[in-house]
């Protein structure tokens, strides 16, 4: 990277969270290629290809202490200009190619800008659901008009609703009115409509109407909004069935990793909000194209969305300023839940007469999608005491049975996305997910992103040559950390040992510190993979906020253990729950008893998109659950540093100690040469 007497700027790249100092003038591609960033190219640069689309954002980043000025990027030139004018370019974005650094900057790579695309694996889970949608088709005979009884169509219509379908009071808007007399006739007085009631609606509302009987599809959208992936499930309305699941980055990474980070966004800069709000919009709208695209379907065909998400993310969809929520006592503007319509978030994409459902906050920190795992999971009908943990950028854990159930949420931070790690990517083919190190010879093997095999197994070469071996994702990096515990590279402080302490080369030094070698291609052009003694302080961090948090609710509960775990979320369904155990992320537990949940934000939303009655059912559950606010509680703190030792400073885990091997090594200033502990 330069460093020489010129001016430089510093240019930060998300969502990798790679930065570096570069000379005024250096175009954004060149400082991408310099910092590994995933940013692609096919024209080498010429404005041709437009592959390296970015988008810099201006203002104050508090997270990353810089704020951007209005000519941190050189000026739009004739290459930009004319590729916008013939092929078109989104507002805000610019060619990475083109651009050059000119003050310090912060810039985004868009999910289709990056070579190794982001898999999304928020995926449908199977589940019976029983049906009852709020929107649905009807097919009813209109009596035809009377001279000598007088009434309008829309009267008889609602009367025709009322004896053939029991469904009473009838509105429409005045678009639906226009279109009503000619499918009457083109229909001989008998039509199909959508209609649609809510649990909060004191009437039934016509969303759509067809001359005949008609048989097309009425489609849903179940939408997880989280912080760092938006995924939805296009269902259905009429048997449940998920037609197609897919997934973006949420755009607002590039304000912050964090919620807190959004939230300090939007306070520091005017308008910061309805900038933040627009980009998730506008994403939604994408996605809603993709996934219809994907499904072969028309987009005008949904007719009902449903969405969980976290306080920040509600807000924020909703177009409401955050700042509250950034502060004590971090109050809501709204904690109910809510019927809309869409336009009223500029969906664009969808039917304009689709409506919307927002499932309820259960508080400030815990969200509507803390309340959709609720109602998939149900711990408030358990007969043991269980403890679910929803992993993400921001936790969210429920801990109870029948009797009483606690919530959470701990700020966890995005590392276990893959996040703040040397190597670290989001779950992209070619990234490291598993990993296992051999404890006698320290050896490691491991899998990536599109390949069942190991990096021992014949054929891992070639099966790999097309994405390569590009980094590490999150449930990679948990699992190199639990291993090396094991293996004996890393002791209970989390500190890794020296090649004579450990016994291996791949301990290398650096500075004072040693790294762990588990990848090295620089001699074929590729990366050199390292597990950092930043990357494990990082996990730790993480881990020990996570287990805080479980912690606090065992305390309020006035319990020692729980009967089992269920890990939710899509990156808790790739997590091992043996890794998990050994890091220390959750409680001691029985592992037969520890269990993936899937997508359980994404199933609730499924849910409530199904079956109308299962909205007031969560919306009764949400009153009964107390929240345990982590932010002010004295002992938080307390049980955070000592879950910051692998797996605990002094919580015992007795069910891991029958089938994990965690070795007392110690290997800081004060050890033996051996790197076992003096004893007193």
């Amino acid at each position: 990277m330069p460093n020489d007497m010129t001016a430089d700027a510093l240019v930060i790249f998300t969502p990798s969270g790679k930065r570096g100092r570069f000379a005024i003038g250096t175009p954004v591609l060149t400082a991408a290629r310099q910092l590994g960033v995933d940013l692609d190219s096919v024209c080498g640069g010429r404005g041709i290809c437009s592959k390296c689309q970015i988008t810099p954002g201006y203002g104050e980043f508090a997270k990353h202490g810089v704020t951007v000025e209005d000519g941190a990027l050189s000026e739009w030139n004739e290459v930009e200009a004319r590729y916008k004018r013939i092929r078109g370019l989104v507002d805000g974005r610019r060619l990475g190619c083109q651009a050059k650094v000119q003050g310090d900057v912060v810039i985004d790579v868009p999910p289709e800008s990056q070579v190794h695309k982001q898999v999304i694996r928020k995926s449908a889970t199977m589940r019976d659901i029983v049906m009852d949608p709020a929107t649905r088709l009807l097919y009813v005979e209109v009596a035809e008009p009377d001279m000598h009884e007088p009434t309008g169509d829309f009267e008889r219509l609602g009367r025709a609703l009322k004896e053939q379908w029991n469904v009473e009071g009838v509105a429409a808007e005045l678009s639906l009115m226009r279109r009503l007399q000619p499918a009457l006739r083109k229909g001989d007085w008998k039509v199909t409509v959508a209609i649609h009631k809510g649990n909060h609606d004191a009437r039934y509302r016509i969303l759509d109407i067809w001359p005949g009987y008609h048989e097309g599809r009425l489609l849903g959208l179940a939408i997880d909004l989280g912080s760092t992936t938006i995924a939805a499930h296009l269902c259905d309305l009429q048997d449940g069935s998920v037609l197609a699941s897919a997934g973006v980055m949420n755009p607002q990474i590039r304000f912050g990793e964090d919620l807190m980070s959004r939230v300090s966004y939007a306070m520091m800069n005017p308008g910061g909000d309805v900038e933040m709000t627009s980009a998730v919009r506008t994403a939604i709208n994408g996605l809603i194209q993709s996934i219809c695209t994907e499904a072969k379907v028309d987009p005008k065909s949904i007719y009902e969305l449903v969405f969980v998400c976290n306080p920040v993310m509600h807000h924020l969809l909703l177009g409401i300023d955050p700042v509250e929520l950034g502060q004590a006592p971090f109050a809501l503007a709204t904690s109910s839940s809510l019927s809309l319509d869409a336009r009223d978030l500029n969906l664009a994409a969808v039917n304009h007469a689709a409506r919307v459902y927002v499932l309820p906050c259960i508080a400030g920190h815990v969200g509507a999608d803390c309340a959709a795992v609720a109602l998939s999971e149900e711990p408030n009908k358990s007969k043991d005491m269980v403890l679910i943990v929803d992993v993400g950028t921001n936790a969210e854990l429920l801990l109870g049975n029948e009797t009483r159930v606690l919530a959470c949420s701990s700020p966890t931070g995005p590392a276990f996305e893959g996040a703040q790690i040397s190597s670290g990517q989001r779950a992209a083919p070619g990234a490291i997910e598993r990993v296992e190190i051999d404890p006698a010879t320290k050896e490691p093997r491991f899998k990536v992103i599109g390949s069942d095999l190991w990096s021992t197994d014949a054929g891992f070469s070639a099966a790999t040559a097309s994405s390569g071996i590009t980094g590490i994702c999150g449930s990679g990096i948990i699992e190199a950390v639990a291993e090396m515990r094991m293996a004996g590279l890393v002791d209970q402080q989390g500190l890794i040992g020296s090649p004579d302490q450990t016994g291996t080369a791949r301990a290398v030094p650096e500075g004072r510190t040693h790294s762990y070698l588990l990848h090295d291609a620089t001699d074929q052009g590729g990366p050199r993979i390292m597990v950092t003694q930043g990357d494990i302080r990082a996990i730790q961090l993480a881990k020990a906020a996570l287990y805080a948090g479980a912690r606090l609710l065992m305390d309020e509960m006035g319990i020692d253990k729980v009967d089992r775990v269920t890990l939710a979320g899509a990156f808790g369904a790739h997590i091992s729950p043996k890794h998990a155990m050994v890091l220390g992320m959750i409680p001691d537990a029985p592992l037969d008893r520890v269990t993936s949940a899937g997508n359980a934000a994404g199933t609730g939303a499924r849910i409530a998109l199904c079956n109308v009655a299962a909205r007031n059912q969560i919306e009764e559950t949400v009153h009964h659950i107390h929240k345990v606010e982590t932010a002010i509680e004295p002992r938080f703190q307390e049980h955070f540093v000592n879950a910051t030792a692998i797996p605990h400073a002094t919580d015992l885990f007795p069910h891991l100690v029958g089938v994990a091997n965690l070795p007392e090594n110690n290997f800081n200033a004060n050890s033996g040469t051996d790197g076992t502990r003096r004893r007193r």
